[in-house]
């Protein structure tokens, strides 16, 4: 009898603890210039990014009059979707909303993609459609819009890399991404949601390493099926608990606490607050006008991100505390 518990039992304890069973934080080679430009490159003419197109040519976005022809499902991710070419052979990953009625990740990964971007960090050629015309072997109809991601010949993915092991651990920019999602109540900091790119420019290569798939964000953090995209949420949970033992105790429930407790500084927090500062109310109303949203919700989102990037910048010594909350 006490063999059968035990065969029972432990593979669901194994499950259960395999999600925190990850690698020690640390860089996989000392810090470079070289190295921290496949990450983040110093974006010095920040204030004149165009946050709705984004850093790639207008010509290279999705047309929204066009009939885009069905290829095949979407097979990963919990979100419905597909893959379709257009009249011009271009093939495009559409992510939808999802069946159940919860917020579309689409409208949350394109925003935060323009944002990113604009600051300095890559991203892929990615948009927002409320709606397309589409022909499949039902015939030609209208579906419902999504997140459009191209796939684009300068950019080969090489797979995903890790979060705990890679070249940029501890510097700024690295610490500074982290901040900025966490500004955003990014919830899904997961390797599988990390790509290495290949991208072809002036007729060399150099890497990309790209954060993406960036729906889980503007609502809650947690560890299952945070609520995402959710304005009264987003605008109650705070962003910064304190300062503890010289580092940043941000207000985050989502898995690998390793890469955020006991890790970022002040300073640090202070950096992506500086970078994120930068953008002018133009460019944050362009950001979320590229996602999709009303302007009276992306005015609400906008407010609450500034007071986030604000906060970043006050933070004190140690057993510092937000104003009005209890020591």
């Amino acid at each position: 009898m006490g063999h059968r518990i035990f065969i029972v039992v432990a593979p669901a304890v194994f499950a259960v603890y395999m999600p925190f069973c990850t690698p020690a934080v640390r860089p996989t080679m000392p810090a470079s210039d070289v190295a921290v430009a496949a990450l983040w490159e110093s974006p010095d003419d920040l204030e004149s990014r165009d946050l709705f197109n984004g850093p790639w040519p207008v010509k290279r976005g999705p047309d929204p009059q066009a009939t885009y022809t069905f290829v095949e499902t979407k097979h990963h991710g919990v979100n419905p979707g597909m893959t379709v070419r257009d009249p011009q052979g271009r093939k495009w990953s559409v992510k939808q909303a999802p069946a159940d009625g919860r917020q579309s990740e689409a409208p949350i990964e394109v925003t935060l993609s323009r944002v990113l971007s604009a600051v300095g960090y890559h991203q892929p050629p990615v948009y927002f459609l409320p709606s397309f015309t589409l022909q499949d072997e039902s015939g030609t109809h209208v579906e419902p819009g999504g997140r459009f991601r191209l796939h684009d010949k300068s950019l080969k993915d090489v797979g995903e890399w890790s979060w705990q092991q890679n070249p940029f651990v501890g510097t700024k920019p690295f610490q500074g991404l982290l901040v900025i999602l966490l500004m955003f109540n990014s919830s899904d900091l997961k390797n599988d949601n990390n790509t290495l790119y290949e991208h072809k420019v002036d007729g060399g290569v150099e890497s990309w390493y790209v954060v993406r798939d960036l729906g889980t964000a503007l609502g809650e953090t947690g560890r299952v099926a945070p609520r995402r995209g959710d304005i009264e949420l987003f605008e109650r949970l705070p962003f910064i608990l304190g300062v503890r033992n010289g580092f940043v105790n941000f207000d985050y429930h989502g898995f690998h606490q390793e890469l955020v407790r006991g890790r970022i500084t002040s300073d640090e927090a202070a950096w992506a607050s500086d970078l994120m500062s930068r953008l002018s109310d133009r460019q944050w109303r362009d950001a979320f006008r590229a996602g999709g949203y009303a302007p009276d919700l992306a005015a609400r989102f906008i407010a609450r991100l500034r007071t986030n990037a604000a906060q970043a910048a006050r933070i004190g010594g140690d057993d510092w505390r937000p104003a009005g909350e209890r020591r």
